[in-house]
C-alpha cells in the first residue's frame, strides 16, 4: 500500500528511526549501550545548527568502524547506540563535547553527582526503558509535526491576505509611522556578509550589510497589510525605516559596527537633515568603512538628486554602491559615469540557461564595471556562485554565503576544541 506525503516524512524522522532501531535491537541487546546527550538543555546560543554538528562530529570515527549509529533529534539531543567493547572511546568523545560546553550553566550548575548533561543506559537490562523513552520521543515529535503544519497553513493564510488584501493607504501608513516613533526596532536589524569565495568555497567577509527586516516589521506591525501596493507609500515607509536606522546608526550600544558595513538608504534620505546629523556623530577614521546603498530604481527617478548626493556623501569619506540590478539591466547602468564605488547584481538562475551570446554579454557587462566591484546577490545554492565565479565574480552574498560561513565556524570550532583537549 502507498503510503502518504505525511506518512513518508513522518518515518523519515530521526525520532522514528530510532524507535525502529531500538525494536531490532532485542537480538543484540547484550552487545548493546547507549548514551542520551541533553543539548536541548543548554541555552539557545550554545545550541545553534553548528554547535550541533560539532558536537555530532566526536562520533565520527566510530560511526565510520560501524562500532555505532547515532541519531540527532529534532530538539537537538544527540542518541548515540555502540557496541560495549567501544565504551572508552565514547566515554572519550562524550567529555570532548561536555568540555566544548563547559561555560554552559547545564554544566557549571550541576550538582554533586547528579548528570544533567547526559543519561546511560545498558541495553542488556534497561531495553524497555529505553523503548518507553523513545517512543515518548515519536509521540512527541509527531504531536509537534501536527502543530507545525497547522501553523503553516495559517501563516500561508495571512501571506496570502497580506498580498491580496487591505492595501496601504495614507491613513494606515500615518498610524505605522506615529508607531515607529516608539517602536524598538533593534530586534528587526539583520546582519547579512558579503564575502569573497574562492574556488574551494572558502568565505572572506568583506563587508556585513545591515538592514531593517520589511517581511518581520510588516508581520508585527501590519499583519494582513500589503506594503508593496502602492509604491510611493511604501518609498514614503522606507524614508520613515531610514531616518530609525541612521538614529541606530549612531548608537553603537544597539548594534554591533565593527568592520565594513553598508546599509539601505533613499537618495531622499541623503539629502535630508537627519543625514546631517547622523554624520556629524559619526568619526571621521569610520566613514571609510561605511557603504551607502541605494536601488537603482531611486537613482534612476532622479538622477539629479543622485549626482548631487553621491558627491557630497563621497565627500564626507562614504562609499557608494548601487543595488538591485539584474542581468537584463545591468547594461544600462555604467557604474564610473555614475561615479558609484560598486553595484550588486541579483542572481538569477535563468542566467544559467541563457545561450553562450548571452553569457558573453554578461561577462562583458560585469568586466565594464570592473570584476572586484560587482558583488553578487540572493545567492540561495551552490549554483549562483560557480556561475558567477565564470563571469569573472568573486565576491557574493545569500544565504549559500551563509551557510558557507557556518561550516568555517564549524570547523574553527572543532580545532578549537582540539586545541583545549590537547593543552590538557
Amino acid at each position: 500500500m502507498a503510503r502518504s506525503p505525511e506518512t513518508q516524512r513522518s518515518l523519515a524522522s530521526q525520532e522514528n528511526l530510532l524507535l525502529d532501531y531500538i525494536h531490532r535491537l532485542e537480538k543484540h541487546k547484550g552487545d548493546r549501550k547507549a548514551v542520551h546527550i541533553h543539548l536541548s538543555g543548554l541555552r539557545p546560543y550554545n545550541r545553534r545548527e553548528h554547535h550541533v554538528r560539532v558536537a555530532a562530529t566526536g562520533f565520527e570515527n566510530l560511526i565510520k568502524n560501524l562500532a555505532g549509529q547515532l541519531f540527532q533529534l529534532k530538539n537537538s539531543d544527540l542518541f548515540f547506540v555502540y557496541r560495549r567493547d567501544v565504551e572508552p572511546e565514547v566515554q572519550t568523545a562524550v567529555q570532548q563535547i561536555r568540555y566544548l560546553f563547559s561555560d554552559d550553566p547545564l554544566l557549571a550548575e550541576e550538582e554533586s553527582g547528579i548528570d544533567r548533561f547526559c543519561t546511560w543506559f545498558d541495553a542488556a537490562t534497561q531495553l524497555d526503558e529505553i523503548l518507553h523513552l523513545v517512543q515518548g520521543m515519536v509521540d512527541v515529535d509527531q504531536k509537534r509535526q501536527s502543530g507545525s503544519r497547522t501553523q503553516v497553513d495559517t501563516r500561508g493564510a495571512l501571506r496570502a491576505k497580506q498580498k491580496l488584501g487591505e492595501p496601504l493607504t495614507p491613513e494606515i501608513l500615518a498610524r505605522v509611522e506615529t508607531a515607529l516613533v516608539r517602536a524598538d526596532l533593534s530586534n528587526l536589524v539583520r546582519r547579512q556578509f558579503a564575502c569573497a569565495v574562492s574556488r574551494k568555497g572558502t568565505p572572506t567577509p568583506v563587508f556585513s550589510e545591515l538592514f531593517i527586516s520589511i517581511k518581520d516589521l510588516r508581520e508585527t506591525l501590519l499583519p494582513g497589510v500589503n506594503l508593496t501596493s502602492s509604491r510611493w507609500l511604501f518609498q514614503h515607509l522606507t524614508e520613515s525605516l531610514d531616518r530609525r536606522m541612521l538614529a541606530m546608526l549612531s548608537k553603537t550600544d544597539h548594534i554591533t559596527l565593527s568592520g565594513d558595513i553598508s546599509f539601505n538608504l533613499n537618495v531622499s534620505t541623503l539629502l535630508s537633515n537627519e543625514f546631517l546629523n547622523f554624520d556629524d556623530q559619526v568619526p571621521a577614521s569610520r566613514r571609510g568603512h561605511m557603504i551607502v546603498e541605494l536601488q537603482s530604481m531611486d537613482v534612476f527617478s532622479n538622477l539629479g538628486a543622485y549626482l548631487f548626493a553621491r558627491e557630497f556623501v563621497q565627500e564626507r569619506g562614504y562609499r557608494i554602491c548601487i543595488d538591485g540590478l539584474t542581468y537584463e539591466t545591468m547594461y544600462l547602468i555604467d557604474r564610473e559615469r555614475l561615479g558609484a564605488d560598486s553595484v550588486k547584481l541579483v542572481w538569477d538562475p535563468e542566467m544559467v540557461d541563457r545561450d553562450a551570446a548571452a553569457h558573453s554579454d554578461i561577462r562583458a557587462m560585469i568586466r565594464r564595471s570592473g570584476e572586484s566591484r560587482v558583488v553578487m546577490t540572493r545567492c540561495d545554492d551552490r549554483e549562483a556562485v560557480d556561475f558567477g565565479h565564470s563571469m569573472g565574480i568573486s565576491v557574493f552574498q545569500g544565504r549559500q554565503v551563509e551557510n558557507l560561513i557556518a561550516e568555517e565556524n564549524r570547523k574553527r570550532e572543532l580545532r578549537r576544541l582540539k586545541a583545549r583537549i590537547e593543552s590538557n
